[in-house]
């Protein structure tokens, strides 16, 4: 459950504690769809970087290997040998955005497999049961992700079938987790705020799904298009109805400068494919600004990534011999940047606590908002 700290203006520092530990929020979840990072992280390497929760996805696992294999192994934490706290997705924003021919219904989804084309029906109660198989701690209800922009008409009534979807979601949660099979009976149920760009249905949902009283809350359906004024307005507009008491989490969201920038709206949790992404294509953060070591002014730099860092990578490589592994197409570029780039991220979040344990966030967010958009 969640423990609040302490505040400074909207920004929270607290404590969540789940079946596999204790996370110090703000934190950024590190993400390992398949339950691996993309770029050769194993479990270990995760502990060595500092990510406290790692985050996987309903939607690919339940195609590869499948749940049931997951569950045959013990579950999720067994199978990929990570002891901390894992939160999966509900599979939602998948079936909306890479799966084929999906036809949505009161009861569901029905879809073609991206991999294969084969026919799946995904409802409430499916991604319950599939989550519930892989053993997560923290779960996240079933959702429309709605295409921006979209048609009022069309978000108010995908709105109102998100919401009664987590009601079906919070009954069979419950159910699975009172079975006496069941991998991880402590397993929590998080709620999705939707609304598109619309302030009035985001604020309107969210003091509905808040009556439910869940462990957890939160904004979905950002980042796919909006200015990031948008998204700070609707951040702002929903933060004022979310429980004080519960975990709030922006998901899919971002940049460094957009996650200091949610924090100081109310933020607590966090995700995005982006650190690794850009890794893997040479565009790494610094503590100066983000660089691209694809750059020729590179080849002979023989500093790190970042003097200013002490991640495994540049305690030890340079900027020039990375940049070869890159030209070279070695695959051992991706990891290393991958491991700079999440180790960065997690070390953002550690200075951002720190920052409010002493009382000195806003300073913080005045020194480094700005800076760390730069491109140098």
């Amino acid at each position: 459950m969640f423990e609040l700290k302490k505040t400074e203006g909207k920004a929270r520092r607290g404590e969540f504690t789940c079946a596999h530990g204790t996370v110090q929020t703000p934190v950024f979840m590190n993400v390992g769809t398949q339950g691996a990072i993309k770029g050769a992280l194993s479990a270990k390497d995760l502990k060595d970087i500092g990510c406290q929760v790692e985050l996987s996805n309903t939607y690919h696992l339940h195609l590869r290997p499948t749940d049931t294999v997951v569950r045959q192994m013990g579950g999720l934490h067994k199978f990929m040998t990570w002891d901390g706290p894992i939160l999966t997705d509900s599979g939602g924003f998948q079936v909306f955005s890479l799966a084929s021919l999906r036809k949505i219904k009161e009861e569901g989804v029905y879809f073609a497999s991206h991999i294969d084309g084969h026919k799946i029906f995904m409802g409430p109660e499916e991604s319950m049961q599939i989550q519930s198989n892989l053993g997560s701690d923290m779960c996240m209800a079933f959702d429309e992700c709605i295409e921006n922009p979209s048609p009022r008409d069309y978000v108010q009534k995908s709105v109102d079938r998100t919401y009664r979807w987590l009601v079906r979601c919070k009954a069979e949660n419950a159910r699975l987790n009172a079975l006496p099979d069941t991998v991880n009976p402590q397993q929590m149920l998080w709620g999705i705020n939707q609304g598109g760009t619309y302030t009035d249905i985001r604020v309107d949902h969210m003091k509905r799904i808040a009556e439910l009283d869940l462990p957890g809350y939160a904004i979905g359906g950002l980042a796919v298009g909006e200015t990031t004024q948008e998204m700070y307005d609707i951040i702002e507009a929903v933060e004022e109805h979310m429980p004080v008491d519960k975990t709030r989490y922006l998901m899919g969201v971002g940049t460094p400068s957009n996650i200091i920038e949610a924090v100081a709206r109310g933020v607590d949790f966090f995700d995005c494919v982006m650190p690794a992404r850009n890794a893997r294509h040479a565009r790494l953060f610094t503590w100066e600004g983000a660089i691209n070591l694809k750059n020729a002014k590179y080849i002979t730099d023989d500093s790190p990534i970042d003097p200013h860092c002490d991640c495994p990578v540049c305690r030890r490589y340079s900027r020039a011999y990375i940049r070869h592994l890159f030209v070279a197409e070695e695959m051992l570029a991706m990891r290393l940047s991958v491991m700079h780039n999440l180790y960065f991220y997690n070390k953002l979040m550690e200075k951002i606590r720190q920052a409010l344990d002493e009382g000195r966030f806003e300073d913080f967010r005045r020194e480094y908002s700005e800076k760390l958009a730069r491109r140098i």
